[in-house]
């Protein structure tokens, strides 16, 4: 099903930078056409930083960083509490800014923002609770303090489907540790970024406590390279990871990561069916038009059920309405941009002229009143080969493989036969299936019957080419916190 699309114009989009508190336009800084994907129209004319932007922004970060940390620990931790309510207050917005970004979809595009909010509210109260240690040492008469203290300013580069969840995961924890920030948006995605730098002052944060420079690679560059950072979170792909890494490493300054992921979605027979079916198709090709690194596009079924699976899977598919993001109803968007678009398509082509698997329904681009944005048909690929370019790629597109398996070794040893690690999914009713076959899974997360689902109080991050380091609980505030021993003699 389609719907007449029809982007709305009566949001205020930002467009340029926000370094200190205030909207710049800066010297080195160029400009950029951000295009909707839904219509391939032009919306906004955004500023892009430049070095002259990352060097203004350093310095501004420095300075609010040194003021945050004069704040007494309870009003630090009153004012994160303050920035969870102004978010709370914005998540409409928020939402809406979101849609004007990357066109998710208006029925989840709020769920965002209430990420972000549920992040900054769980790290607040961790504010006045990054408690350090003592411990025995050699020197009976010592005393061993281990403290744990702010990098100072760290960069955080968010990828273009998620800046509001970036927000949460890493920005969030970054500051309870102390930290100031620079956010890095992706050009593609810059609106609802600038307007949380904006809720930030507002809600009482040092003004460039969190400064937000959209930028596309010559500035993230420019960022990267920097000595004035402490430490650096990417989230993204793997081919951009590693010229980070590399950038970074002239520095020496340490780089957290959050890749890409091939994520694998185990449907045994004893699962419910209908249920697995809605939950492979939403965590498929239709949450975001498969545009996330949890996207669960490799699919295997056990033997006994999978005609009966893949009738009710390719079901919830054709019912599922494509069309204009701000509509309610709509469950499929296009995807980011016309290159993504020709990529995506190309990739489909090639698994169909290589034989790689069977292609069972979409495949094509969609036409009539959706034509003139990107929107891609949910693909899915039946009998595909594990080690074929379709089922080790990382398409981030609507596009699915499905596979066979007989038993339960089989499905893990298919499952692990991945560079990737980072989510995997697992459908069955069985409880002792489930203990065995998630701690089998060499991925950081595993979820059984049901989606991913982030929350603050678990860690989450990958193995393998998934990444490094965690986000969420304990360990993700940790991530931004660095070892000081102090040992006294007494």
């Amino acid at each position: 099903m389609t719907a007449v699309i029809g982007p709305d114009n009566a949001d205020v989009l930002p467009t340029e930078l926000l370094i200190g508190g205030d909207w710049v336009t800066g010297s080195s800084a160029v400009t950029y056409d951000h295009i909707y994907p839904a219509t391939g129209e032009p919306n906004a004319k955004i500023t892009l930083a430049g070095p002259d932007e990352v060097d203004q922004a350093v310095a501004s970060a420095r300075e609010a960083q040194r003021e945050w940390m004069s704040l007494p620990i309870g009003r630090r931790r009153d004012i994160m509490f303050d920035l969870a309510d102004a978010v709370h207050d914005n998540i409409d917005t928020l939402g809406r800014l979101s849609i004007h970004d990357f066109a998710v979809p208006i029925r989840t595009a709020p769920g965002h923002a209430m990420l972000a909010e549920s992040f900054i509210r769980y790290y607040a109260g961790h504010v006045d609770k990054a408690h350090g240690q003592n411990s025995e040492v050699s020197g009976k008469h010592d005393l061993n303090i281990v403290d744990r203290e702010p990098y100072g300013v760290v960069g955080v580069i968010a990828p273009w489907n998620g800046p509001m969840v970036v927000v949460g995961l890493n920005v969030a924890p970054a500051l309870a540790a102390g930290n100031a920030v620079i956010l890095k948006p992706s050009e593609l995605s810059p609106f609802s970024a600038l307007r949380f730098g904006e809720i930030c002052v507002a809600a009482g944060l040092p003004p460039g406590l969190v400064n937000v420079l959209p930028s596309d690679a010559t500035g993230g560059r420019s960022l990267v390279a920097h000595p004035g950072l402490g430490k650096i979170h990417f989230t993204g792909g793997g081919v951009t990871a590693r010229q980070v890494l590399t950038t970074a490493a002239a520095n020496l300054t340490p780089v957290a990561t959050e890749l890409g992921g091939k994520s694998a979605n185990i449907i045994f027979a004893d699962a419910d069916l209908d249920q697995a079916a809605i939950l492979s198709a939403w965590q498929g090709p239709l949450g975001q038009s498969g545009q996330s690194c949890a996207c669960a596009s490799r699919i295997f079924v056990q033997d006994e059920v999978y005609d009966e699976f893949m009738q009710r899977f390719l079901a919830v598919l054709a019912a599922a309405k494509i069309g204009d993001p701000f509509d309610p109803e709509v469950m499929l968007g296009p995807v980011v941009s016309e290159p993504a678009m020709n990529r995506i398509l190309g990739l489909i082509d090639n698994a169909v002229q290589g034989k790689h698997g069977t292609l069972a329904t979409g495949g094509q681009r969609v036409g009539g009143e959706c034509g003139d944005g990107y929107y891609i048909q949910p693909t899915v690929f039946t009998d595909v080969e594990n080690r074929s370019p379709l089922a080790t790629t990382e398409i981030f597109g609507p596009v699915v493989s499905v596979t066979r398996f007989h038993d339960e070794s089989e499905a893990i040893a298919l499952a692990n036969d991945s560079d990737y690690g980072l989510n995997a999914y697992v459908q069955t009713m069985n409880l002792p299936r489930a203990h065995r076959v998630s701690r089998a899974l060499q991925s950081g997360s595993v979820w059984i019957n049901r989606n991913s689902d982030i929350s603050p109080q678990g860690p989450y991050g990958g193995f393998k080419q998934s990444g490094s380091g965690r986000a969420g609980g304990i360990e993700g505030l940790q991530e931004f916190q660095q070892i000081k021993n102090t040992r006294i003699g007494l």
